[in-house]
C-alpha cells in the first residue's frame, strides 16, 4: 500500500495495540474499518462508550471529493468532518478505511475528551439510554456494549461525585460483583 500523501509505501506498526499502516515520510496513519475506534478505545479507556459512527447520520454528513487515493481500494478518498469537531479527515465509502495526516489522532481524542466531559454534565440520561440500548441492538459486540455501558456509569460516579454528592452515594451503594 501507498501513501496517500506522499506515496511512500505504508509500514505497518502497533498503534494504541491495533495493527495499522503508516508512512515513515509525513507520519500519517492508515486504519482499517474500525481501527480507529479500537485504538481510541486503546488510548483512553473513559472514551470507549463515545463512537463517532462517520456514516450513520445522512444529515450532520459533510462529504468532498478530495485529491488523495485511499491505500487499500485505490479509489479517491473523501474529506469528511469527525463528527462535529471541525477535524477534516479522509475515509474510503468502500473498505471504510480512514486516513489521518500526522497529529490528527491526537486532536480527535482530546475533541473527544472535551465531548465526553460534556456530554457527561449535560446530556447524561440520553447518553446512559442510548448505552443501554446498545447492549441489545448495538453496532459492537455484546462485551464491548457492556463495558461501554459501565463506562457511563463510571463517568457518573467520577464527573458528579462533587455536583451531587447524594446521586453518588447511591451509585456507591450498588452492589458490586
Amino acid at each position: 500500500m501507498l501513501c496517500p500523501y506522499c506515496k511512500k509505501p505504508l509500514v505497518k506498526t502497533i498503534f494504541h495495540n491495533v495493527e495499522v499502516d503508516y508512512c515513515p515520510g509525513c507520519l500519517g496513519i492508515w486504519f482499517e474499518e474500525d481501527e480507529l475506534r479500537l485504538a481510541k478505545d486503546k488510548k483512553d479507556k473513559d472514551l470507549n462508550w463515545l463512537d463517532i459512527d462517520l456514516w450513520k447520520d445522512d444529515e450532520k454528513f459533510n462529504i468532498s471529493y478530495g485529491i488523495r487515493l485511499c491505500p487499500f481500494c485505490r479509489v479517491p478518498l473523501y474529506e469528511v468532518y469527525y463528527g462535529d469537531s471541525g477535524i477534516i479527515i479522509d475515509a474510503c465509502n468502500l473498505c471504510h478505511g480512514v486516513w489521518l495526516e500526522r497529529a490528527e489522532f491526537k486532536k480527535i481524542t482530546d475533541w473527544l475528551r472535551k465531548k465526553a466531559d460534556y456530554e457527561a454534565l449535560n446530556n447524561y440520561s440520553k447518553n446512559l439510554f442510548s448505552e443501554t440500548a446498545e447492549i441489545f441492538s448495538g453496532p459492537e459486540t455484546l462485551r464491548e456494549e457492556i463495558l461501554d455501558f459501565l463506562t457511563i456509569l463510571k463517568i457518573l460516579n467520577y464527573k458528579f461525585l462533587i455536583k451531587y454528592p447524594f446521586i453518588s452515594k447511591i451509585i456507591m451503594d450498588m452492589p458490586r460483583q
